[in-house]
């Protein structure tokens, strides 16, 4: 046991640390030698050390936290870190815009795929508040916000299924969330459709959405939905929601739920906010490919 601890010891001894992380490592050295007439075990020293630089580094910068993905460790890993963070911060002017990574996927072209997107959508929504600011300034002045960023929905031993949402202000604001769903056992992205054996799940799915608002805003009268008996006279629903999309944002959550998710104002009134609807697993059975995913 002895040999495996100094051989584990020499392994994290031999880890390249990032200079940012230069204090951590000297504070960490003092206070070991404070401490040393306490007889600490050498290696619970290191472990401790170690477990110091994990948490410290993931607070200090996205390069230690691309670093540290690297380094094999025992237990849990990084699935989801942030990349980067773009901020501004002026008297009527504010953005704050994280950046997802995905790590440590051995399929490569999909982890690149996805963090590649990722960062296009994170530099184009910095680009565009920037050159609107700029027209803002160029005339008169106003205000302008962006907040965008990402929460990790289900995260277990099958599925990694994570949200990236935008919200827009200007007079009002506006909410947009799109969803990855990864089958982390096989390393490949789930899409709606490969759910179910054909196109059907459409009208299956809607109707059941269609009947939980119906249901909602007939035990509640806070609740509006733009369908018919959603909480509206019928003649003031005037393109209201009928069915989903085909590729309809969606997340599988962590007890193998199907979750169908809108964005504020696409199925109801602004104050809604974002909607989700978690559809009955009997209901789709006959439509699903197989359980593997939905059960």
């Amino acid at each position: 046991m002895d040999e495996k601890l100094k051989e584990l010891e020499k392994q994290y001894n031999e880890v390249p640390i990032p200079k940012e992380l230069d204090f951590v490592v000297e504070n960490a050295l003092k206070q070991g030698k404070k401490k040393r007439k306490k007889r600490v075990p050498q290696w619970l020293l290191g472990s401790a050390a170690a477990a110091m630089l994990f948490t410290a580094g993931l607070n200090v910068s996205p390069a230690m936290a691309r670093t540290l993905s690297e380094i094999p460790v025992v237990g849990s890993v990084v699935k989801v870190l942030t990349w980067t963070e773009y901020e501004v911060k002026e008297e009527t002017y504010d953005a704050n815009i994280k950046v997802p990574s995905i790590e440590n996927l051995e399929n490569k072209d999909l982890a690149n795929t996805l963090n590649e997107k990722y960062r296009s959508e994170g530099k184009a929504l910095y680009n565009d508040f920037i050159t609107e600011v700029g027209d803002l300034k160029a005339n008169g002045g106003g205000h302008l916000g962006v907040d965008s960023g990402y929460e990790v929905k289900t995260d277990n031993d099958q599925i990694l299924s994570i949200g990236r949402y935008t919200v827009n202000t200007v007079a009002s604001s506006s909410t947009v969330m799109h969803y990855d769903t990864i089958d982390k056992q096989n390393e490949i992205l789930i899409t709606l459709p490969m759910l179910f054996k054909d196109d059907s799940y459409i009208k299956t799915v809607s109707e059941n959405i269609i009947e939980q608002m119906r249901n909602q805003a007939a035990s509640d009268s806070d609740k509006v939905y733009w369908v018919k008996g959603g909480g509206l006279p019928d003649e003031e629903v005037i393109d209201g929601f009928t069915a989903i999309h085909a590729d309809q944002q969606f997340y599988i959550s962590d007890k193998g739920k199907l979750v169908i998710s809108f964005d504020k104002y696409e199925v109801a009134p602004g104050y809604m906010g974002l909607l989700e609807f978690e559809i009955p697993t009997d209901v789709l059975k006959n439509d699903l490919v197989s359980s593997k995913y939905i059960h």
